[in-house]
C-alpha cells in the first residue's frame, strides 16, 4: 500500500475528517513488568501485551524492550515479537550476541516490528530464548521491561 500523509496546512484552511485520520494515534497497548525470568532456554513468553482493537491498512510499531540481560554461559539471546502467544507468527525477531566468549554481566535488548493487522482484536507477545546456559532476563524498573504497540499512521 501506498502512504498517504498529511499535506502542508496554511492559515484559514479546513480541517477535514480525512486529514485528521491520516494521524497517528499514539498509543495502544502497553505492558510493563517488573518480575524477572532466571530461568530462560527454550523460547519462552516473557510479556503478554493487552489486546487492542487494530484498524485495517493503518500501521503499528511494536517494541518490545529487555533492560537487563544475562547468563551462566556464552550465549546468543533471540528476542521476538509475536501474533496472540507462543506458536503465533513470528513478526520481528532480533539478537543480543555475546561475541566475547565470556559470561554476560548485563545488557539490553530490544526488537521492534512495524506491521499491519487486519481489523479486529489483536494482541501481541514478547519471548525470548537463550542459545546457550541460562538466561536472566531481569529489570525492576525504572527501567522496566515492557511491550509497546502504537499506531504510527495509515498504510
Amino acid at each position: 500500500m501506498a502512504i498517504n500523509p498529511n499535506t502542508d496546512f496554511s492559515a484559514g484552511a479546513v480541517l477535514t475528517a480525512a486529514q485528521q485520520n491520516r494521524f497517528p494515534r499514539g498509543v495502544m497497548a502497553y505492558t510493563a513488568i517488573t518480575t524477572s525470568d532466571a530461568t530462560v532456554t527454550a523460547e519462552e513468553v516473557q510479556i503478554t501485551g493487552s489486546s487492542f482493537t487494530a484498524v485495517a491498512s493503518r500501521y503499528y510499531r511494536i517494541t518490545y524492550y529487555e533492560p537487563y540481560l544475562s547468563s551462566t554461559a556464552s550465549t546468543i539471546f533471540t528476542m521476538r515479537i509475536r501474533q496472540t502467544n507462543l506458536a503465533g507468527t513470528q513478526l520481528q525477531s532480533a539478537n543480543v550476541i555475546n561475541a566475547s566468549g565470556t559470561i554476560f554481566n548485563g545488557t539490553e535488548g530490544i526488537c521492534i516490528a512495524v506491521t499491519t493487522f487486519s481489523a479486529g482484536t489483536v494482541n501481541v507477545v514478547g519471548t525470548l530464548q537463550s542459545s546457550a546456559g541460562t538466561g536472566n532476563a531481569s529489570g525492576g524498573g525504572p527501567p522496566t521491561r515492557f511491550l509497546l504497540v502504537e499506531d504510527i499512521g495509515p498504510a
